[in-house]
């Protein structure tokens, strides 16, 4: 029996045993991938320009540092809903107080609603500054575009659009060699770590870990393995329960790529900014559209558009992720019917905490919010705040009764532990430097 893995419309026409070995690597790659392209949303974006251009290259290092932290976080995630038959706030709910669950999902939900209005509005920037159209127009053309696709199409299409999408994040890859980088600078600086000296630079480092490994991935990877084993037919809770060897093997292989996709993305958007804007004195950025304006007379129009057409690109994976990760939180905290291969009238709370999620978000684009200064405001939060989830996770990941006896290994637990002491310090040193 194959594991939970993304079949896409092209993989499932045919069995996986007669196809080529290119074919059977693709069809591996399914909510890992997805997720960690996700991670790589505006907020990450925004994050990573801003490290690059506030701090060059001395940053570039970190992305070698987060991606097995992330790896082991999301895997551990992985297989929570892999064994348990459970998303993540329903094997929570087995371990913790009801309360302590409902405010932890209400912060979720309020750092996503945030994220999602900044990435409207930051995506609305610049596509009148691609267009000319008007930025305000694009946040509901965006936001009903992505509902609308949403509600429409089943799980299946849905999962297959959002891995396709992964692949506008190589504009960020084409854009850093069109800046001519002097590589062996470039490469001293990836493999010497320089530490935090003051305030500002410790609050970048906490964004680019919160902005890296944040609490709506760990929901909604879990929450994809169980749309996995529904599109199977494993419909209940029971019949989703235990995983075989191979289908751990597969996930990990999954995660592992997706988590390096991210993390090499991460550090070209850090490269690029840091080889064009803060190589000439730009190191100030307050608006997506102020980045590519920047970038444009430094790396050449075309490489300008790239860097904004990936930004437009990302935000239409991102945002369906936050809110579905936001929309099973709650659903699996108050035990409603979820799922996006659910039609609308069969889960209704479900799709109606999603649609809430994304139209505030539309709303919020209204006010005047700053974009940039919201992102990065919500990478930090998620870097306080994420420590204290991954605490619970670790907590749930090695009960032998939720796992159904295949709780996560001592290494991935001591992976993950170190990870969540990490962000707990880079937190406090964030208070107190």
């Amino acid at each position: 029996m194959p594991g939970p893995h993304v079949y896409s419309a092209l993989t499932m026409n045919s069995p996986a045993s007669k196809a080529g070995p290119v074919r059977r690597f693709f069809s591996m790659l399914g909510p890992g991938l997805v997720t960690g392209a996700a991670d790589d949303d505006p907020s990450g974006i925004v994050t990573y320009s801003i490290a690059g251009a506030q701090l060059g290259t001395s940053l570039l290092w970190t992305a070698l540092l987060t991606w097995p932290l992330m790896a082991a976080c999301q895997m551990m995630c992985a297989r929570i809903g892999l064994v348990s038959g459970h998303g993540m706030a329903g094997a929570l709910r087995k371990k913790f107080p009801k309360p302590v669950l409902i405010v932890a999902v209400l912060g979720l939900c309020l750092a996503n609603t945030i994220n999602i209005s900044a990435d409207l509005l930051g995506m609305g920037d610049v596509t009148r500054l691609l267009t000319g159209a008007n930025s305000r127009f694009m946040i509901i053309l965006f936001g009903m575009t992505i509902l609308g696709a949403t509600i429409y199409f089943r799980y299946a299409v849905i999962a297959a659009i959002l891995k396709w999408l992964a692949s506008v994040l190589f504009a960020y890859v084409i854009t850093a060699f069109l800046s001519q980088p002097h590589w062996r600078s470039v490469l001293m600086a990836t493999f010497t770590p320089s530490w935090p000296k003051n305030r500002v630079e410790w609050s970048t480092l906490v964004a680019i870990l919160g902005t890296t490994i944040s609490p709506y991935l760990f929901f909604w990877q879990a929450s994809q393995e169980i749309e996995e084993e529904k599109k199977k037919g494993h419909r209940t809770e029971l019949s989703r329960r235990g995983a075989s060897l191979q289908d751990l093997n597969r996930r990990a292989i999954d995660v592992g790529i997706g988590t390096l996709f991210s993390n090499t993305i991460m550090y070209f958007i850090i490269l690029t900014t840091a080889l064009t804007l803060h190589r000439h004195g730009v190191t100030q950025i307050e608006s997506s559209e102020d980045a590519v304006q920047a970038l444009q007379p430094l790396t050449g129009r075309f490489s300008a558009t790239v860097y904004a057409v990936g930004l437009i690109g990302v935000g239409f994976l991102a945002i369906p992720t936050m809110a579905g990760s936001t929309a099973y939180a709650f659903s699996e905290t108050f035990a409603w019917r979820q799922g996006l291969d659910e039609k609308v009238y069969r889960a209704r709370a479900f799709y109606g905490v999603f649609i809430c999620s994304i139209v505030v978000g539309m709303a919020l684009g209204y006010i005047g919010i700053n974009p940039m200064k919201a992102l990065f405001l919500t990478a930090i939060i998620n870097g306080i705040l994420a420590p204290f989830l991954l605490a619970a996770i670790l907590w749930v990941a090695g009960d032998h009764i939720i796992m159904q006896g295949q709780p996560s290994s001592w290494l991935a637990r001591v992976a993950v532990g170190i990870t969540t002491a990490g962000m707990f310090i880079a937190g406090i040193a964030l208070f107190i430097v």
